[in-house]
């Protein structure tokens, strides 16, 4: 379990990894998706932060956290040991695939069904983080998909989800939904009020 931030954590983390940033909605997310309490979790933390990720995870129950990476991540490359990365673009990068691409690109926004509902890109397909397991039922292997959040917190989630899972064309979107909207190349849907529905 990598708990530091989803922008570092994209350009380089050990394979197989699982990004919850501990800045986030940290204790809601390790709850939502590490489904057995029993579950032994080895920490990726920023040195410093690692006794503060273990309590955060007792106090949810998680009990089960083995150890932690001794100097972090960076120890893990000093020992020249294979590390993984996540593609991760601009907003404005990806408004000029969007504009330039002769083919409609594969968007998947990882928001919760009611966010989406709200207002989503047209062509964005909801797969939201929170229900991952029938989410990933949507995403072909063999196709290049870009994921966005509402801020780039849960799309890195989904994606280092993804990526351990075997599924490695996957292109992170910085930024989100936020960023999407104010850049203005989009064509994204006619905001509706939210509602209770998850």
């Amino acid at each position: 379990l990598d708990t530091r931030d989803a922008d570092i954590f994209t350009q380089g983390f050990i394979p197989n990894s699982i990004n919850i940033g501990v800045d986030g909605s940290f204790a809601v997310w390790v709850g939502t998706l590490v489904l057995d309490i029993k579950q032994p979790l080895l920490i990726v933390a920023e040195p410093g932060r690692e006794g503060e990720v273990v309590k955060r995870l007792a106090r949810v129950g998680y009990d089960n956290a083995i150890g932690y990476l001794a100097g972090g991540f960076k120890a893990w490359v000093d020992a020249g040991k294979d590390i993984d990365t996540i593609e991760s673009i601009s907003v404005d990068e990806f408004a000029h695939e969007y504009k330039s691409s002769k083919h409609q690109l594969n968007i998947l926004d990882v928001r919760k069904k009611s966010e989406y509902f709200s207002e989503h890109i047209i062509e964005a397909q909801n797969a939201p983080l929170d229900y991952i397991n029938d989410s990933m039922l949507l995403v072909d292997k063999t196709k290049t998909y870009h994921i966005h959040c509402a801020g780039g917190y849960r799309s890195v989630v989904f994606a280092s989800i993804l990526k351990a899972r075997g599924y490695h064309n996957l292109i992170n979107v910085r930024g989100g939904f936020n960023a999407i909207k104010t850049n203005h190349t989009f064509k994204v849907s006619e905001y509706v009020c939210p509602t209770s529905m998850l």
